[in-house]
């Protein structure tokens, strides 16, 4: 008897065993660039590609209102969100999060990150291991809770990057993780909105025009503004994904140790260089796997059907390791993106498209510049790495290296 299709043949546990590597491995195996499947026993479709990536996030195509599973939801991203939503609807509530991140305030968020860094790094013994991934959440947590508003008292710093990094680390295993992820989301909306009642009732202290401020004093479009719960959701939507800046660091650790040429050209401080390798750490490094939503309505792709309704798959992974838009994709190379602009459906390791309008994260531009400036500060410490298990499973979503990256500074 010949096999079932993979249209008619449920993925999930196939996903679950192969991680980054299942839509790429579902498209060798149907040898197409659009492929069909089943996931949780709704029929799928994925895509890849800058064009593909095009019609995904065109909003007469895809929707991602009840397209993100409620793990997710409940781990990562938290309920009604602003992902969740469509239309203007998504429109006006990401203008808290476009209105935040200027220029200017993206300055300050590094500044902070880098004193935060420099006062960590002061800090470690010589010549006692620390592990770099728990290190720069903790710096993170320490910036970016004082650029928000939230006041962060020093023995609370190590809880809440736990925290913050068990949300981001649960989302993608319905095992131990999910369940800390969970419990790591409703302590903190709980702690969250009890600062954002303080804040309405006069009883706490705000900063005029921090992003705290501007969150609690937001009105969406219907003129309502957030319940105190959905006003820590999106609080937690600038802090959480902040620091978990500190899964690029920890990449791009690993990459000044395996490609130690790459370190020198760093401590020089070109800003075109420290930009470049910043933008190949986030190329070359699995974070997200894939984007989801459901098409609005009866559609094709590549002469693919596409029902109203079917959950449609944008594979960012696939796309980051595709020959055809990365010669070479798995060698290691910055200079890649010296003298070249990105197009907005090229590099997707946060999404595609306009931040401004769609659904790409908005904090993209955020992460490159703390990525840069960890980075810097990182090429031009003095330390030692010692022997540890480096790998990087591909099964584990989010992955990281095993160890966390030892260090050891002199």
């Amino acid at each position: 008897m010949p096999p079932r299709p993979d249209f008619l043949v449920d993925n999930t546990l196939r996903l679950a065993v192969e991680g980054y590597g299942w839509l790429p491995n579902l498209r060798r195996r149907q040898r197409a660039e659009t492929v069909q499947t089943r996931l949780l026993g709704h029929r799928a479709v994925g895509l890849c590609g800058p064009e593909a990536a095009r019609f995904f996030y065109d909003e007469a195509h895809v929707r991602r209102h009840g397209a993100i599973p409620g793990p997710v939801l409940d781990t990562l991203i938290g309920r009604r969100a602003v992902h969740t939503l469509d239309g203007a609807a998504h429109r006006h509530r990401k203008t808290i999060f476009t209105s935040l991140l200027t220029a200017e305030a993206i300055d300050t968020l590094q500044r902070y990150a880098g004193t935060a860094w420099d006062e960590t790094v002061a800090r470690w013994p010589s010549w006692q291991p620390v592990v770099l991934f728990d290190e720069a959440s903790r710096v993170l947590v320490r910036a970016v809770c004082r650029w928000v508003g939230v006041p962060l008292a020093e023995p609370d710093v190590a809880g809440a990057a736990a925290d913050m990094v068990a949300m981001v680390d649960g989302f993608g295993t319905l095992g131990p993780r999910h369940w800390r992820a969970r419990q790591a989301r409703t302590r903190r909306e709980r702690w969250l909105a009890e600062l954002v009642d303080q804040a309405r009732q006069g009883r706490r202290n705000v900063v005029a025009g921090s992003a705290f401020d501007v969150i609690v004093r937001h009105r969406d479009a219907d003129g309502q503004p957030l319940d105190s719960r959905l006003a820590a959701v999106e609080i937690l939507n600038l802090v959480r994904p902040t620091v978990a800046v500190c899964w690029f660091v920890t990449f791009a650790a690993h990459a000044l140790n395996r490609w130690p040429e790459i370190r020198a050209r760093l401590r020089i401080g070109s800003p075109d260089h420290i930009a470049a390798f910043g933008h190949e750490v986030r190329r070359f490094y699995p974070f997200a796997p894939f984007v989801a939503g459901h098409a609005v309505r009866d559609l094709a792709w590549q002469d693919v059907p596409v029902p109203a309704g079917t959950l449609v798959l944008l594979d960012l992974y696939g796309q980051d390791h595709d020959p055809q838009l990365w010669p070479d994709p798995y060698v290691f190379d910055p200079e890649r993106f010296l003298g070249r602009e990105i197009g907005a459906f090229e590099l997707v390791p946060q999404g595609g498209g306009d931040p401004r309008t769609g659904h790409r994260c908005p904090g993209e531009t955020t992460t490159v510049a703390l990525l840069a400036t960890l980075s810097g500060r990182l090429a031009n410490l003095d330390y030692q790495v010692p022997e540890q298990d480096l790998g990087i499973p591909l099964g584990r979503v989010p992955t990281r290296p095993r160890s966390g990256f030892v260090l050891l500074r002199g």
